[in-house]
């Protein structure tokens, strides 16, 4: 009886440390060339909802990126290219922050409060977006 009492005593202080939902954290690889194709990738595609840190590194070896997460209206919501300017819009988005001017074997870090829905990450510098350099990212209750 006394095994039972120190086990349920034991479980009980776990659950009272855990928090209500855990943290996620999302690796975020960027890489790619002037000229070339470039690629922004996640190491999952689905989390769960809540305080999520997205570590951010830069694997190119010459090319400067950036990290821009972007809540969607819906996961086919289309993301419009500025064809002057070679870029996006951040205004016209609900932009949630961003990993700017990350170097080339540089690393960084964004966190954010993520509700369930469908995000978009992104590098916005000129011409990278249209190279490839973009993810979906869901988020579940």
């Amino acid at each position: 009886m006394r095994y039972l009492y120190n086990t349920f005593a034991a479980l009980a202080l776990v659950c009272l440390a855990t928090p209500a939902f855990a943290a996620s954290t999302v690796k975020v690889t960027e890489g790619g060339e002037g000229g070339g194709p470039m690629t922004l990738m996640l190491d999952q595609s689905t989390i769960k909802a809540g305080e999520t840190t997205f570590l951010v590194h830069n694997d190119a070896m010459s090319e400067e990126h950036e990290m821009v997460l972007v809540k969607l209206k819906s996961a086919d919501q289309k993301i419009v290219v500025d064809a002057a300017k070679d870029r996006i819009n951040e205004k016209k988005l609900n932009r949630m922050g961003e990993v700017a001017e990350l170097k080339p074997g540089a690393d960084g870090e964004l966190k954010a409060k993520l509700v369930p829905g469908s995000y978009v990450l992104l590098c916005n510098i000129k011409g990278h977006f249209q190279a490839g350099m973009h993810a979906m990212l869901t988020v579940t209750k």
